[in-house]
């Protein structure tokens, strides 16, 4: 695979992990989680990870890879480029994990002090990545051994943090978030 096209199936076969985080945002609020209750004098996921925001995230990844595989096709021929469709359990791997990575990443910060929205480089950027990828593998065991080769996955590991901070940096500018990372 050329580069270019090892960094397009990359995002591609990413598009349902990286949509659900920025969907929970515009969707969330609501009952947190974790019902307010606390551990070891913190809040165990904090006010930032709601159920509404988790369902919504979860359910735009689903649509967002559903609408993926009406396109592929015509999308991959325009780019001349071989686009996988996407599995039922594949897509609920990529944004159920998504989802999951943001939520274990959220308990570890409360668990090393850090309040809502203090930055924790590193997990910050690639939590959902780290937890969306073994369970699309444990999923979608066929699909991800074809389209997750060793290169669009280092792809992956070098342009999630890029994407993460512009889109975060986007958000903050318009008002939808109170940070920039």
């Amino acid at each position: 695979m050329a580069i270019l096209e090892t960094i397009v199936v990359a995002f591609w076969v990413m598009l349902p992990a990286y949509v659900p985080n920025n969907a929970a945002v515009l969707t969330g609020g609501g009952r947190p989680i974790d019902g307010g209750r606390t551990w070891g004098g913190r809040r165990v996921l904090g006010d930032g990870k709601s159920w509404r925001g988790t369902a919504g995230g979860i359910l735009t990844g689903l649509a967002l890879a559903g609408l993926l595989n009406l396109v592929a096709v015509d999308v991959g021929s325009a780019l001349g480029v071989e686009l996988p469709e996407f599995p039922i359990l594949a897509a609920i791997g990529l944004a159920g994990g998504a989802m999951l990575g943001d939520i274990l990443a959220s308990f570890v910060k409360r668990r090393t002090g850090r309040e809502r929205g203090a930055m924790f480089p590193g997990v910050d950027q690639l939590d959902f990545v780290v937890v969306s990828l073994p369970l699309t593998a444990l999923l979608a065991t066929e699909w991800f051994t074809t389209w997750f080769t060793l290169e669009v996955i280092l792809v992956i590991v070098i342009l999630t943090p890029i994407l993460h901070v512009v889109t975060n940096v986007i958000a903050y500018k318009l008002g939808l978030k109170n940070e920039p990372w």
